[in-house]
């Protein structure tokens, strides 16, 4: 006895539906890095019409990992044409409970306790910066 067509088609929809979810809940996030990494402070700006503004406060627990915080960077959420910042502190020293927009989101003696800073612009141009606010 054949195998109808519309029994094949059937099957093949489902196995690929199946590979389509098993896909999208097995991809990796933030939670699957190394280092410790926690979200301690978090601003969002307001405005749904014009560039979304996102700043993170997040604190890790070894701090030499620098490629390990720039990929959790890379996995904070952007929005076309928004701007993302993600302040990286130690876990083991005082960070930011509170942040604000502006060009330092947080109070000056959270300044040198600051590890690095990653940035995706308006542009999606990404930067990542150790020490950003340590004088040269």
């Amino acid at each position: 006895m054949p195998i109808r067509p519309k029994y094949l088609l059937g099957g093949a929809a489902a196995l690929l539906l199946l590979w389509f979810v098993f896909d999208a809940l097995t991809q990796p996030g933030p939670q699957d890095l190394d280092g410790d990494f926690t979200e301690v402070a978090l601003y969002r700006n307001e405005n749904n019409t014009g560039p979304v503004q996102r700043i993170y406060a997040v604190t890790v627990a070894d701090t030499v990992r620098w490629a390990e915080m720039q990929q959790y960077g890379e996995y904070m959420p952007h929005t076309k044409y928004g701007n993302t910042r993600v302040y990286f502190f130690a876990a083991a020293r005082p960070a930011p409970r509170q942040l604000q927009p502006g060009p330092i989101p947080f109070a000056p003696e959270f300044q040198t306790k600051c590890l690095a800073v990653y940035e995706k612009d308006l542009q999606s141009n990404v930067s990542f910066k150790r020490r950003p606010f340590q004088q040269p």
